[in-house]
């Protein structure tokens, strides 16, 4: 990227220390990067399961999103419907990860696994950054990197049945009762992500708040459209394509107790339709 003549030369950063950026009022933060709020006003307001850190960016990250975000970074505006196979350059299948925090684990799992495509959603920079340079380093062309809130990517931008699976990994327990509503897997989320499943596509969820996991549990086990791959149900242990992170290792460590659930989207007229839900209210 071209420095304007009038900017002054920036100063070189090791690749771990932060980038502190002076840049005018309403000035992008990277302006060939990811935008602050990629969906404006466009739909309604409503509780959301996530809250945006915007937490120090090291000149890594920084690197990497203003190389890297124009060819496997997009922005959830909401106004188009996303081709996958357009996106990642082939016709392989789709896995939705949504929260990947750092994106080790992400990373990690497409190394393992080139054959299958991974559209990873997170709203944290510092962690869009890193899986970027993760994915750049270890040559990982099957990940694409999505920004924004992943409902309105389900609802407005994903068809019926274009992915293959869905995996939400520690996602925000919001441990205070009347924050529960924030909880990410509810009945009318299920609902939209089956729309967008296919038949036999594995729904995988883990965390280590046992009142979160009891209800997932609940709620996918009631839901239509999902079925347990677990033989009598409950819980499964963690398979081995879902690499141990670092985070979790410290709450093994301490204690914790991490469950995995692993559930499948059942055939066609067995459960939920692979119809849109719901009409897309809000668009503007």
């Amino acid at each position: 990227m071209n420095t304007p003549a009038s900017a002054a030369p920036t100063p070189p950063h090791a690749a771990g220390e932060p980038v502190r950026h002076s840049r005018a009022k309403g000035e992008p933060r990277f302006p060939d990067g990811p935008q602050a709020d990629p969906a404006g006003s466009h739909f309604e307001r409503r509780i959301r399961s996530f809250q945006p850190r915007r937490s120090r960016v090291t000149a890594g990250q920084a690197d990497a999103l203003q190389r890297l975000w124009p060819q496997w970074g997009l922005d959830i505006d909401g106004q188009r419907v996303l081709d996958l196979t357009e996106l990642f350059g082939n016709g392989r299948p789709v896995v939705l990860e949504i929260g990947f925090g750092m994106g080790e684990a992400t990373a990690r799992m497409a190394a393992a696994d080139p054959d299958t495509n991974i559209l990873a959603v997170d709203v944290h920079t510092p962690g869009q950054g890193n899986l970027l340079a993760l994915a750049d380093r270890g040559g990982l062309t099957n990940v694409r990197v999505a920004n924004g809130d992943a409902i309105i990517l389900l609802r407005e931008m994903l068809t019926p049945d274009s992915l293959d699976g869905l995996r939400v990994y520690f996602p925000d327990p919001w441990p205070k009762k009347r924050h529960h509503k924030r909880r990410l897997i509810q009945p009318e989320f299920l609902t939209l992500a089956a729309a967008r499943l296919r038949p036999g596509a594995l729904v995988h969820c883990a965390t280590d708040w046992e009142p979160y996991a009891e209800q997932m549990l609940d709620v996918l086990s009631a839901h239509p459209a999902f079925e347990n791959t677990r033989p009598g149900g409950g819980y499964a242990p963690r398979p081995a394509f879902r690499p141990l992170t670092r985070f979790e290792g410290q709450g093994l460590d301490k204690g914790h107790v991490v469950n995995d659930l692993l559930f499948r989207r059942v055939p066609h007229g067995s459960g939920q339709s692979a119809q849109d839900p719901a009409p897309h209210p809000g668009r503007g």
